[in-house]
């Protein structure tokens, strides 16, 4: 009988000897996006729950909602990937969870433009991280490199709605925008090795 229990910095169930053997890069890749995912929720979950308190913002929180709900797809199966690989979650997530929900609320309160701005620079990050995964997975695991695909078009779709929405026309847009990118790069190579 195989025990079941679960992470103290996740909801996932951990199965001691998972169902397959995995690579350290493959283990990397999976780990760093179920991270990215993890994040993507936290953000669009609290931008959401700011945006839901006026009726004149109901608009962006619904778009909010619906993104955070692909997201929360995209998370559901990394939770599943990584135990079928024996693959653990960044021990970092916690942090990622705690600085993604500081940064909903912040750009929410800052106002709309804002909120698209967060969007625009997160998902142009992660989309250019799955593209290079797409390239690099296309080859030797082909399934892998389909979800990636698939979960990198929903990315660019959050993107070109944000800018569709006016992301560039936030205040201050170079400076937030540079200092999400650089904070989702940073937290992409942590959560690679941590």
């Amino acid at each position: 009988m195989v025990k079941n229990t679960t992470a103290p910095h996740s909801t996932r169930p951990v199965r001691p000897g998972g169902t397959q053997k995995t690579s350290p890069r493959i283990a990397e890749m999976l780990r760093v996006d179920h991270a990215g995912e993890s994040a993507a929720v936290a953000i669009y979950a609290a931008q959401a729950k700011v945006f839901s308190r006026s009726p004149k913002t109901k608009k962006i929180a619904a778009q909010l909602s619906h993104m955070c709900a692909e997201e929360q797809e995209h998370l559901d199966a990394f939770d599943a990937l990584l135990l079928e690989n024996n693959a653990r979650p960044t021990a970092l997530l916690p942090i990622w969870k705690l600085a993604s929900t500081g940064l909903g609320v912040a750009t929410a309160l800052m106002g709309e433009k804002a909120a698209h701005a967060c969007t625009e620079a997160v998902e142009s990050v992660i989309e250019k991280h799955y593209a290079g995964q797409i390239e690099e997975t296309k080859e030797s695991h082909k399934d892998l490199s389909a979800r990636f695909t698939q979960f990198r078009e929903d990315e660019l779709r959050h993107r070109d709605t944000a800018i569709q929405e006016g992301a560039k026309e936030a205040p201050a847009y170079p400076l937030l925008s540079a200092v999400i990118t650089a904070g989702c790069k940073t937290a992409i190579k942590l959560s690679e090795k941590i």
